[in-house]
């Protein structure tokens, strides 16, 4: 308190005369004059030849050749000055060439009235300036009833204005305008349910959906990891080290409450990093633990520190021993840490898959995110593109859920681009994972959702064997 009392105090004593006048006008509930105003034109200083004695007041006219465009400037001291006539001239000229040009070209365009200043009687402003009132009623006159909105239904004038904008704005002509798009209309025409239908909510990304997923579709074949790293490359461990890494790994992840797209890059980042690097098997929960951290920067909002990495592994590694592995991983990745796994397509498949399943949508998620996180620990299923492992597993978690019931349609070979006989191999794998599981030494998935929070899918009941019609196509 005493401190802030000695500065109110000392600038009080600096400022003398101009204070108490200062303070005057604040009482009076008027704007402070910015007497004390230096080095405001382009932030130039002492360097520009400004001394600092030299201050701008109200009474000291602008030098007109030192201050080139400033040189209109009523005042200094008011914040709000006139805008120079010839810029003002010169913006009137711009805007009636534009509307002219605009009127000769779109002259059956829905009509908009015409936005004109109005002029302002408030203290401290010029004829040529608008007043922040004024300013916001006319912003406000926009969303008036007068406008005339054309209905989305009317394709001939929203198809005419699309073309319009794109000449104008240089959009690319490979954008995808979804309501009026061909893929839109073939959908319709082949009764498939439309998932990109939701334009008001910004995070489904409806307008670039689909494009967004077939660059992942092309990324997800550059960062495939190898299929046979530990029979080539890897001489000091074996397919089950490996399942036990990851197992132990799902537990780590349940333990920090880290969400599933860490896990999945996880897993990716070791296979990736052991398809190039020879390892020895005392160092593979040192690697597991460093890719961790690597996915847990890229997907949490709060990664778990180095220090607690340690912890959890007994201290076997030292922080040191954990940043050279980090290290070590991204220079042999080449920092390309973004990557396609099965749980990014899995999220947009569950969700083609539930608009049948209305009556079972929680337990089709969980049980087709079970089928998936099972595949991360079998070794055989590397080679299998992480978008068809996510299309095997809603196959297999919609045959559970209704064995008597074909599982694949129309709009899930639409949107997975798999046919069923595509999906035969791997689909097998995973019902056999399902009903005889990956092995008693890695029960960490099994435990995970046998819990209420995910109604224990890992306990529901699955015939023993899937039927060959199932996996014939529709056209055969």
């Amino acid at each position: 308190m005493s401190c802030w009392a000695a500065g109110r105090r000392s600038s009080a004593e600096n400022a003398g005369a101009g204070g108490a006048s200062k303070t005057a006008a604040a009482r009076a509930g008027k704007r402070v004059a910015l007497g004390d105003l230096t080095n405001v034109f382009h932030g130039r200083g002492r360097s520009s030849g400004y001394a600092p004695e030299e201050k701008l007041s109200s009474t000291k006219p602008v030098d007109v050749k030192n201050k080139g465009s400033f040189a209109s400037l009523r005042n200094v001291n008011t914040g709000r000055g006139s805008i120079r006539k010839h810029s003002s001239d010169q913006f009137d000229w711009t805007v009636s060439h534009h509307d002219s040009v605009l009127q000769k070209e779109n002259a059956s365009f829905p009509s908009v009235p015409n936005i004109v200043p109005i002029g302002s009687s408030s203290p401290g402003l010029t004829d040529d300036s608008v007043s922040m009132e004024d300013a916001m009623s006319t912003c406000n006159s926009i969303e008036s009833s007068d406008l005339e909105f054309f209905d989305d239904e009317d394709s001939s004038l929203a198809t005419s204005l699309h073309c319009w904008a794109g000449d104008k704005l240089h959009i690319s002509d490979t954008f995808n305008w979804r309501k009026h798009s061909p893929i839109s209309m073939k959908l319709k025409s082949d009764n498939i349910s439309d998932l990109d239908n939701n334009y008001e909510d910004p995070q489904h990304c409806a307008t670039l959906a689909y494009e967004i997923y077939e660059n992942l579709r092309e990324a997800e074949t550059r960062k495939m990891p190898s299929t046979h790293f530990v029979e080539t490359i890897q001489t000091d461990m074996s397919t089950t080290m490996r399942a036990v890494l990851i197992d132990w790994l799902v537990e780590v992840t349940e333990e920090y409450r880290l969400v599933p797209e860490t896990l999945y890059l996880t897993v990716n980042y070791i296979d990736r990093y052991l398809s190039v690097k020879e390892i020895n098997r005392n160092r593979l929960q040192l690697l597991g633990v460093a890719c961790l951290l690597i996915a847990a920067k890229y997907e949490e909002i709060c990664p778990p520190q180095v220090e607690e990495l340690c912890y959890i592994t007994d201290d076997s590694y030292t922080k040191e021993e954990v940043l050279q592995m980090e290290a070590s991983v991204l220079n042999y990745l080449k920092f390309e840490m973004t990557v396609p796994t099965p749980k990014c397509f899995l999220r947009r498949f569950v969700r083609a898959a539930q608009v049948f399943d209305e009556d079972s949508t929680l337990h089709l998620e969980f049980l087709a995110n079970y089928i998936c996180e099972l595949s991360l620990l079998e070794y055989s299923l590397l080679c299998y593109l992480p978008s068809l492992v996510a299309a095997s597993s809603v196959f297999l978690a919609r045959f559970i859920l209704k064995p008597t019931k074909n599982p694949w349609n129309s709009s899930l070979s639409y949107y997975t681009q798999y046919t069923p006989s595509e999906l035969c191999g791997c689909v097998r794998v995973l019902h056999r994972l399902f009903c005889f599981g990956p092995g008693r030494d890695v029960p960490a998935i099994r435990e995970k959702y046998s819990q209420h929070k995910y109604k224990f899918v890992a306990k529901k009941y699955c015939p023993p064997s899937i039927p060959t019609d199932f996996f014939l196509d529709a056209n055969s």
